[in-house]
């Protein structure tokens, strides 16, 4: 049985747990594997460090589980923790272990399988959670400390740019344009919220018959951050060609027609649900958000290498890395075509 531990331990501390346990890996999260904990007492999911040697700071599912704790009741859509095991003699790494919820998780952000209306009232649901998250008062929830109130989007490159660097398998030339670049264009404003560090169409579970979000998925790059580097980050998907291996984009697509706003009308959506007049030194934060993703999928592919990688196909985020710190390379040089 795949963790012969992991039973008795549930049976243990979790209170109301019954056995016979069955586990399930789900596909998906190339960065910590997930499980479905089929039990007597009901449905669990539980999060891991991936097996192998890690990248420094990666991996933190124990900030995970507490930034996901910390949110409950504060009107961001969550599913519920049940606990955090940091000994690693149980399943060989870190876990912790949260309520199984039934819902929707769409990976294609063309949304196929919808109508043009329902394409319509998701893209603004999102909008919407995305607002409501950087809405929080991140010192009222518990969570100062959780991560520095300035200087992110210094620390970020910085740590992105060791990341890359201690994953690198070849040469890139726009990361390393970009690893130039970035730290001499700080914008000056400095806004603080909780960020997600991964708020994307995959990342949200939709309620089974509503475009409603029943749970932000994901939290392992949440930290105190600017709204704006998740904000850019959720938009990469409307420069991304469908043809990209892995990646549903919407570049090309007739949105209209879909019923999926625009990247401009995407914005206005944000903004209006956030408060802003509007979003400032955008080109600044999609280059970021591009070099950080493409740093990303890097490490995913060096760990493919290695033999530790969560999911088999992870050796293809080697060929379309490079595609990301090109993209980003385009918004910095202002070659991108982005809402004004």
């Amino acid at each position: 049985m795949m963790f012969p531990m992991l039973e008795p331990y549930l049976a243990a501390n979790l209170p109301d747990f019954a056995g016979p346990l069955r586990i399930e890996q789900f596909r998906g999260g190339q960065s910590n594997p997930t499980y479905l904990l089929d039990s007597g007492s009901g449905r669990y999911v539980l999060r891991k460090k991936p097996a192998g040697t890690l990248l420094p700071g990666a991996h933190q599912i124990e900030r995970e589980y507490r930034v996901m704790h910390a949110l409950t009741d504060t009107g961001v859509p969550l599913i519920r923790t049940r606990l955090l095991c940091e000994d690693p003699a149980v399943i060989g790494t870190p876990f912790y272990v949260m309520d199984f919820a039934e819902g929707r998780v769409f990976r294609n952000p063309s949304l196929p399988d919808q109508t043009p209306a329902e394409r319509g009232a998701i893209y603004a649901e999102m909008a919407s959670v995305m607002a409501r998250l950087h809405g929080v008062d991140w010192r009222a929830a518990g969570l100062e400390g959780f991560g520095k109130p300035t200087g992110y989007l210094a620390r970020q490159i910085a740590t992105w740019t060791r990341q890359y660097q201690a994953s690198q398998t070849g040469p890139m030339s726009a990361m390393d344009a970009l690893m130039g670049w970035l730290p001499a264009h700080i914008p000056a404003d400095e806004v603080t919220t909780v960020a997600h560090g991964d708020f994307r169409l995959e990342n949200l579970m939709f309620h089974a018959h509503e475009p409603r979000v029943i749970g932000v998925l994901d939290w392992e790059l949440a930290t105190l951050g600017h709204p704006l580097a998740d904000l850019a980050y959720n938009c990469m998907a409307y420069h991304i060609d469908p043809s990209t291996p892995g990646f549903g984009g919407l570049l090309g697509r007739d949105l209209p027609a879909l019923g999926i706003p625009s990247e401009a009308e995407y914005l206005r959506l944000y903004a209006q649900a956030s408060g802003r007049d509007g979003i400032r030194d955008y080109a600044f934060f999609v280059a970021f958000g591009c070099f950080r993703f493409a740093a990303i999928l890097q490490g995913v592919y060096a760990r493919s290498l290695a033999g530790n990688a969560s999911q088999p196909e992870a050796a293809k985020y080697g060929a379309v890395a490079p595609v990301f710190a090109d993209l980003g390379w385009a918004a910095a040089e202002g070659r991108l075509i982005l809402p004004a």
